[in-house]
């Protein structure tokens, strides 16, 4: 066995790997979607088999790395522009504790139980649902969670618009209606929707943020 091949592959695919994640961007690894941790595993598996099959150009197995990076970075920037195109590649967050109240559809939705509910709120220090007032299953499987004591009013900021788009789910979680919102908007002059990227509702407030708005 020629080890000084096996090192030179190893070398240049190190320096490969750590040039495709500079290019895909920096997440935790708590982070990492679905996508993305998926796409970590096959690059790995393709590394292992260059540096395994010495005899195997190289370039057999760099090539579909390059091909993975290049749909990664493609998505990636198709997910900053397109709101829809994000919600299909990374799923939505879910609100699995509303006020204080299981929501076991979303649970159900999701095929997430009672168990992993409670071993991820003893996580955060917390004893008994009752002491929550809202806990989000965010997209990467993280649970975000507000205690009750810590809402002595008021509710959980809850995004009304998102990229120019109104989200009726979170209106229906606040019991208003789209022409509710359409109201506030322009008793505050917004008239345009589109042109608004993130408009979230916290007791009572509206913080507003426009599209390429200059600070």
């Amino acid at each position: 066995m020629d080890y000084s091949v096996i090192i030179f592959r190893t070398v240049i695919l190190y320096a490969l790997i750590l040039g495709i994640y500079r290019i895909m961007g920096k997440k935790e690894l708590g982070q990492l979607s679905i996508i993305d941790f998926v796409v970590s595993i096959m690059i790995a598996e393709m590394a292992v088999l260059a540096i395994e099959n010495p005899k195997t150009p190289i370039f057999t197995n760099i090539i579909p790395m390059l091909i993975l990076m290049a749909i990664q970075v493609s998505l990636a920037f198709g997910t900053l522009k397109s709101k829809k195109l994000r919600d299909v590649i990374d799923g939505k967050p879910s609100i699995i504790i509303n006020k204080g109240k299981i929501d076991e559809v979303a649970m159900k939705k999701h095929r997430y139980n009672l168990d992993d509910l409670l071993l991820q709120l003893r996580g955060k220090d917390i004893r008994a649902i009752t002491d929550v007032e809202f806990a989000i299953l965010e997209t990467t499987g993280e649970l975000s969670v507000v205690k009750k004591e810590k809402k002595k009013s008021g509710n959980l900021a809850v995004p009304l618009i998102l990229d120019g788009e109104i989200q009726e789910s979170s209106l229906a979680a606040i019991n208003q209606t789209n022409f509710w919102l359409r109201q506030q908007l322009r008793k505050r002059g917004y008239t345009d929707i589109q042109n608004i990227s993130l408009c979230n509702y916290e007791n009572g407030q509206f913080y507003i943020d426009l599209k390429n708005e200059k600070k």
